[in-house]
């Protein structure tokens, strides 16, 4: 008997840009002359673009998946990733029926629990504890079933005080919580998670991911996981899909599919000075205009380091308005991917940028001699409303650029080479006599 849980069959996805089915009516009954009438190929497959956000496109139609063929096994905690539009959301949402492929059939043996996105399958009107009820009730359960599941399922989201409280009046952290409790208790054979648990504290990240690999190795369910938090993905999925522009580009095991994704960002191509024309980042609090590595004795840009240099992760930028929440700071990356540290302007500067000057300013976090070890690192922007709202955040959608840090440890008498890790610290020591 096949193990297989899950068969994409030629899947693909197209839209026509801001519009729904194809503008006029005429085009409508040619479609449907065509395809239900004379039995032939749908017309309107024949034209339409690559998926490709970052391009000007000629044609109205695009291609969202294309040719899209693979097997998940019973069992497998499958990783997608891919930047931002390469299709991955269009996938989950197609296989969770959500909507329809205009090409291609899925096959999946066994019930399936999606959470895509907050509030997925929720009414706002009904409580917590209806909504459970009702998702078990989609999901082909008896009432006895859920009601056996229910105190465990509040416990896992942390709930408890609310469960008979309206969902529209959850925030989207306890909205994230209740539905992934929901999704991961009520018994589904397949379980999917798209991004969405980006929403949720550091706290229930970490029962999630534990709890999603105890559906999987220890219960034998299938799991799909969209995820740009790479460390999570390398924790959970033993199995990778990496996508492209609405294509399969590579799959494989984890940490080989990943490499490979990391490493189209690694490049000697890749940008060492983001530049921000379009305001792309624009908010009523800070705009980024510039962001860029000086080194501290020049006070010049660069991207190449040795390790006894002091440099700054410089942006520079317009406050547009003062908030006492605001912060600013910046993540910084191995070359695997690694999230080596976060730093926030209240690291040193507590509550001082309200104090700040209107209008165009370059805010620097300074890096001390012998920190990095060598290697090429990669640094992503952090703006927030502290505790309120995200502006640019890491790992979603973030300016970021890259430098190197060069040599050995020049600085040490007896080890100059390259010292294995990530940091490379040249510590003081002292021989104490007791």
């Amino acid at each position: 008997m096949s193990n297989i849980a899950i068969q994409f069959e030629n899947i693909s996805k197209q839209y026509r840009l801001g519009l729904v089915s194809t503008k006029t009516l005429s085009h409508d009954l040619n479609r449907w002359w065509q395809t239900a009438i004379l039995k032939r190929e749908d017309p309107y497959l024949k034209i339409g673009e690559t998926n490709d956000r970052s391009v000007a496109g000629n044609s109205e139609y695009v291609w969202a998946l294309r040719d899209i063929n693979f097997d998940v096994n019973q069992g497998d905690v499958l990783g997608i990733i891919g930047k931002n539009g390469a299709g991955k959301s269009t996938l989950l949402k197609i296989l969770s029926r959500v909507t329809t492929p205009t090409t291609g059939i899925i096959r999946a043996r066994g019930k399936i629990a999606s959470l895509l996105e907050v509030g997925t399958g929720f009414h706002p009107e009904l409580t917590g504890r209806e909504n459970i009820y009702m998702n078990g009730a989609i999901m082909g359960m008896t009432k006895s079933e859920i009601t056996r599941k229910l105190d465990e399922i509040v416990e896992f989201a942390g709930v408890a005080r609310y469960i008979d409280t309206p969902t529209k009046r959850y925030s989207s952290g306890m909205t994230v919580r209740l539905g992934f409790a929901i999704a991961a208790h009520l018994d589904p054979e397949i379980l999917v998670v798209d991004e969405v648990l980006a929403v949720g504290d550091a706290e229930f990240q970490k029962k999630a991911v534990g709890k999603m690999q105890e559906v999987s190795r220890g219960e034998g369910r299938t799991v799909l996981f969209v995820s740009h938090q790479l460390n999570s993905v390398r924790a959970l999925c033993n199995k990778c899909i990496l996508m492209d522009n609405g294509c399969i580009a590579d799959a494989g095991d984890t940490e080989t599919i990943v490499s490979k994704y990391l490493n189209q960002y690694n490049d000697d191509s890749m940008r060492s000075i983001w530049i921000n024309p379009c305001n792309e980042f624009y908010s009523q609090y800070f705009t980024p205009a510039k962001m860029y590595v000086i080194d501290k004795k020049s006070l010049l840009p660069t991207t190449e380091l040795n390790n006894n240099d002091a440099f700054g992760v410089c942006i520079e930028g317009k406050v547009e308005a003062k908030h006492h929440g605001f912060n600013v700071g910046f993540a910084v990356y191995s070359s695997s991917g690694e999230l080596i540290f976060w730093s926030l302007n209240t690291d040193s500067l507590p509550h001082k940028f309200i104090d700040v000057q209107m209008g165009q300013n370059k805010i620097v976090m300074w890096m001390q001699p012998h920190y990095l070890n060598e290697g090429k690192y990669r640094v992503e922007l952090i703006t927030s409303i502290h505790n309120n709202e995200w502006l640019c955040k890491p790992e979603t959608k973030s300016p970021s650029i890259f430098f190197n840090i060069n040599g050995g440890l020049s600085d040490s008498p007896f080890w100059q080479e390259h010292r294995p890790g990530i940091m490379a610290p040249i510590n003081e020591f002292e021989i104490l006599n007791i």
